[in-house]
């Protein structure tokens, strides 16, 4: 519909947009290259940020832009993880059968990564994502599977991402252990307002637009709204071009904008 009206070759603001045309943002081109650094220095760290601010499109950009004959990407994203279930996943990715007793599918995913490391000369990088969400047992499953790099070089990286309160969960005295361990941390927080109004224009121009579609003050509307993180920048700005082709206007003003957020209060 969107797509259709405005005479472009695709609809801006989803997911569907290739990791190669992203808005490079100061904070996203940071943050990606952490992941890249603790992929290739084989390191145990921690990636935080609000909810839409970026995090899972940074872990894409990293799983993109990995070369697949050095490195094998796994990835997990389940709030109810248990140890058993996490090394059983991890096995499954790896194409092993896994025991059915936890301490001997865990056995077998350190010989698994430990075989990738030196005889395939491979680096394993596991990312858990949502890992706010992991109970206190997988959170200590974590504790032991760090040992990897005690007294001895890590055969992989292990890359842990959540919303802020995971780093006050870690800094309990329980889990202090993961923290002094964690070589790389970082926050990924929202875009400014010049970089939002770059954003919008960047998704908009990857989509095919020639002319300008959001006025500034609608821009700015729309940061004062949602401080700039990218998935409620998104959100709106949809919902702001839906409003514009049922009403057939090609041009987005603060109007439009404070329209849109009044029907967000009322529901």
């Amino acid at each position: 519909m969107i797509r259709q009206f405005f005479g472009w070759q695709s609809t801006p603001f989803t997911k569907e947009i290739p990791t190669s045309q992203l808005y490079p943002s100061a904070s996203f081109q940071e943050c990606v290259a952490r992941l890249n650094y603790m992929a290739k220095t084989r390191s145990f760290g921690l990636v935080t940020g609000e909810i839409g601010a970026g995090k899972s499109t940074a872990i894409r950009a990293l799983r993109d832009g990995l070369d697949l004959t050095k490195y094998r990407f796994m990835y997990l994203c389940d709030s109810s993880l248990k140890p058993r279930d996490f090394y059983r996943e991890l096995l499954h990715q790896f194409g092993i059968t896994p025991q059915f007793l936890r301490s001997e599918a865990k056995r077998q995913f350190e010989s698994a990564v430990w075989d990738f490391y030196e005889g395939q000369q491979k680096i394993a990088v596991v990312v858990i994502d949502e890992a706010h969400l992991l109970q206190g047992d997988m959170l200590q499953e974590i504790r032991f599977l760090t040992n990897f790099q005690i007294d001895s070089v890590s055969p992989l990286s292990l890359i842990m991402v959540g919303q802020p309160e995971l780093r006050a969960t870690l800094q309990m005295r329980l889990f202090k252990p993961i923290t002094q361990r964690m070589n790389i941390r970082y926050h990924l927080g929202g875009l400014e307002l010049d970089e939002t109004r770059k954003y919008v224009e960047h998704q908009l121009q990857v989509a095919g637009a020639r002319h300008p579609v959001f006025t500034t003050e609608a821009i700015d509307a729309v940061y004062a709204h949602t401080r700039g993180i990218a998935r409620e920048v998104n959100n709106v700005c949809t919902a702001c071009l839906l409003d514009a082709v049922v009403r057939k206007e090609k041009l987005i003003d603060a109007i439009h904008v404070a329209r849109i957020l009044t029907e967000y209060k009322e529901h």
